[in-house]
Parts: C-alpha cells; structure tokens; sequence
C-alpha cells in the first residue's frame, strides 16, 4: 500500500483534533504544551498513538543514539511533527522527510500551531523510496 492510498482517514482525525485543540489554546504557547493536549484529544477520541517515539540512526550497520524523537506516532503509520514557530522553514520539512526516511513509515504531517489559523500551518509529507514531496 502506498502512502497516498493509507491514511485519508486517519490524517482527517489527526488534522482535526489539532483544530480542536487550536481552538481551545489559540496560538502563543509552547510547541510542549500543544503536545499535551494533542495527545488528551487524541485519547479523548481513541486515537492510538505513541508520543516521543525514539529514531535510532543506523550508521554503517550500527546504530548510533543521536537521542532524535518523533513527536507522535499515531496507529502505527503517521509520524506527526509538532511546532510552534513564526513560519515553516525548509528545516522542519526536512526534519519530517527523514524521520519518515529512517523510520520506515510514509506518511507525515508538520504542524505548525503558532499559525493563526491552523489549517494554514499543517503540511502532509508522503515518503517512499522511489519519490518524496509534500503534499498540499
């Protein structure tokens, strides 16, 4: 199954519960307190997800603890990467790509909560090995 067929669903539950809480908090806080209370509505609407899942980084056949940790892991296919900055830079997308890369998973999303409107600040990456781009 290809990330552009997994998902649709679930990325819909996801982006809204972000909403909710958006709604809730408004932008201004910190990226830590949003990670809070995504993961209360998350669990509010039975939403299975890790949070601070640890990536190991394999280097040479070893694996390398660099401490990276995927914000959320949710139902075991969508990496969620949490953010509340002025703008999306091309770091943070970069930053989403190879969590899925080292991860094996092919679906993100970045979600910027210091928008003002959030659906404004949420990005849907897919990943495989043949092609990476986002989608918007």
């Amino acid at each position: 199954m290809h990330a552009d067929d997994l998902g649709g669903e679930l990325t819909k539950e996801v982006i809204g519960a972000a909403i909710e809480v958006h709604r809730e908090l408004g932008p201004g806080l910190l990226e830590s307190a949003y990670a809070a209370c995504l993961a209360c509505e998350l669990s509010r609407r039975r939403i299975s997800f890790a949070r601070e899942v640890k990536l190991p980084v394999i280097y040479k056949g070893v694996e390398v603890d660099c401490r990276y940790m995927m914000d959320f892991v949710v139902a075991e296919q969508l990496v969620i990467e949490l953010k509340a900055v002025e703008q999306i830079i091309p770091l943070h997308e970069a930053q989403v790509l190879t969590y899925l890369r080292l991860s094996g998973y092919e679906l993100g999303l970045l979600i910027n909560f210091n928008d003002v409107l959030l659906k404004r600040g949420v990005r849907r990456y897919a990943y495989s090995s043949a092609r990476s781009a986002p989608l918007r």
